[in-house]
């Protein structure tokens, strides 16, 4: 039983691996990111993007944390829960940090003075084979551009056999090329090849990926976005969001290589961030995710 559920896994991972990475690796894990297309090099004022782009942590302003789980081809064995929290280590006047060009408040709207902080966990399968990540990561912005590096702990879990664990470390980038209007987006995720067993030299895939957002206006952002794991084809992704209220969000997206199409909504009431998407692959049906996040509101002024 534990042969025929290995070979599933790796059936799911190599060949068919494509339609997602590893839990442990570079996808976003929230909802909103999903339903982009898996999209989340550019994605900013996001807790996820302690996974997605650790750089997009330097522009939160407020604590916040998130909650998130996952199902994948409506398989009980292929569930994944996540939460992520972030914690900003003090403000800047709006003033300080300015481009040149770029209006101080456009440039360094109260960016968090010393950075932020944040903190991701993860579980990915059943009581066979499981996958579990625990990671600390950092961002810092300044002016218009915001970099940020990760550190994680990932395990692999098979039953009968053991544990295998191992660290990797991640960089993440984000540069405003027009500020509030066109963004890049750049990760690498797993940058000392780490290595998970000495068989078969056995390690965590190393990842790139590169992509930009254009808000096309206050209520429309379009995406785009590259991949290339160092031992796969590259993918493209393409995503968009549109919010006909503040409160709602509208969100489509594919992904070229793995032939999935993505869509979802999110709802926003004061503190708290509710999103869904789901994904539809030819061959192996639906996927779903749900994540909720809330973020502590600034104290009223006396």
């Amino acid at each position: 039983m534990v042969k025929l559920y290995l070979l599933m896994s790796l059936l799911l991972g190599a060949g068919l691996g494509k339609v997602h990475a590893q839990s442990s690796g570079p996808e976003g894990w929230g909802a909103r990111a999903a339903a982009l297309g898996r999209i989340s090099t550019v994605l900013e004022n996001d807790v996820w993007a302690a996974s997605g782009n650790v750089a997009a942590l330097g522009g939160l302003t407020r604590p916040t944390v998130g909650f998130g789980a996952a199902n994948r081809f409506l398989l009980p064995s292929l569930n994944t829960a996540s939460v992520s929290a972030a914690v900003p280590l003090g403000h800047r006047l709006a003033t300080a940090g300015t481009a040149v060009g770029v209006p101080a408040g456009v440039a360094a709207a109260e960016a968090p003075r010393y950075g932020v902080v944040g903190v991701t966990a993860q579980r990915f399968g059943g009581k066979l084979y499981s996958e579990q990540a625990v990671g600390v990561a950092y961002g810092y912005q300044l002016g218009t551009v915001r970099v940020g590096g990760k550190v994680e702990i990932l395990q692999v879990s098979l039953e009968g056999l053991g544990s295998r664990r191992t660290v990797a470390a991640s960089l993440g980038g984000q540069a405003d090329i027009i500020p509030r209007k066109l963004t890049f987006g750049a990760t690498l995720y797993n940058l000392n090849q780490a290595r998970l067993a000495p068989y078969q030299d056995e390690r965590v895939p190393t990842v790139l990926r590169a992509g930009l957002g254009w808000r096309a206006s206050d209520k429309v952002l379009v995406l785009v976005e590259t991949e290339k794991d160092v031992e796969q084809d590259a993918d493209f992704r393409a995503g968009l969001e549109y919010r006909p209220l503040p409160v709602l969000a509208l969100r489509g997206g594919l992904a070229a290589l793995t032939h999935q199409t993505t869509g979802g909504v999110g709802f926003r009431s004061g503190a708290l961030q509710l999103d869904y998407a789901g994904a539809w692959h030819q061959a192996l049906g639906l996927s779903q995710q749900v994540s909720v996040a809330y973020v502590w509101e600034k104290p009223a002024q006396p």
